[in-house]
């Protein structure tokens, strides 16, 4: 669900917004004054905050501040002072966005889902990272690092290093091992498993350490912490 805090205290506005907002199926909670929507902010993980600039208790220039002291979350401010200063000021205080009362809600949704998909994008590119204590693998360029080292696997080596990075902690039968790196290729054996659990710990595990990935005894492996 994609959440989203209203600070606004136009009763009448706040209301038509979060009817929208609902209607396009994004989760809204509202506050009225910059007070406790500044407490919201700091609460709770938001997807986007729409800000009032003009608000009692607190305007939204001091609640984007302090937002901004401790979060990121993507901050969109309201307001129907429309002049240079305050759209420079609005964004000094480290708004994302600005948009001039009065506005269509067609705008608003619009950046409200340019929001939302950059969210996504960057979601996507940390996909593309694995990680696991210092050992680090880009499924991109398909290259491995350990330290900073960049480690030389082979195909199936580095196949078998992602069923462990992408189940960690989950211990994994040597059975479950041979299907998911080597499929269902006929006359491969169990035991090919040893061999390149062998293979993959001297090229990965760091000297005079345990190895990364740890043997269950007469079940298989587990790469845990």
């Amino acid at each position: 669900m994609k959440t989203i805090l209203l600070i606004e205290d136009e009763r009448n506005l706040s209301r038509f917004i979060e009817l929208e907002l609902r209607h396009e199926s994004f989760e809204v909670t509202v506050a009225y004054d910059g007070k406790r929507g500044l407490e919201l902010a700091l609460q709770q993980e938001w997807g986007v905050i729409l800000l009032d600039l003009m608000l009692p208790g607190m305007d939204g220039i001091e609640v984007c501040r302090r937002i901004r002291e401790v979060k990121r979350t993507p901050i969109i401010m309201l307001t129907a002072r429309d002049s240079l200063k305050d759209r420079i000021s609005g964004l000094d205080s480290g708004a994302d966005d600005y948009i001039p009362k009065p506005f269509a809600i067609e705008e608003l949704l619009a950046r409200i889902r340019v929001v939302f998909r950059r969210q996504e994008d960057t979601s996507e590119a940390a996909m593309q990272l694995l990680t696991f204590q210092d050992i680090r693998v880009n499924l991109d360029s398909r290259n491995v690092t350990r330290g900073g080292k960049t480690i030389d696997l082979t195909k199936r080596e580095y196949d078998l290093l992602l069923a462990f990075m992408r189940n960690t902690n989950r211990v994994l039968g040597r059975e479950t091992l041979l299907d998911m790196v080597w499929g269902f290729e006929a006359g491969v054996e169990t035991n090919v498993v040893d061999v390149y659990v062998r293979y993959l710990r001297n090229k990965m595990d760091n000297p005079n350490e345990d190895s990364c990935i740890q043997t269950v005894r007469g079940i298989g492996y587990v790469m845990r912490q």
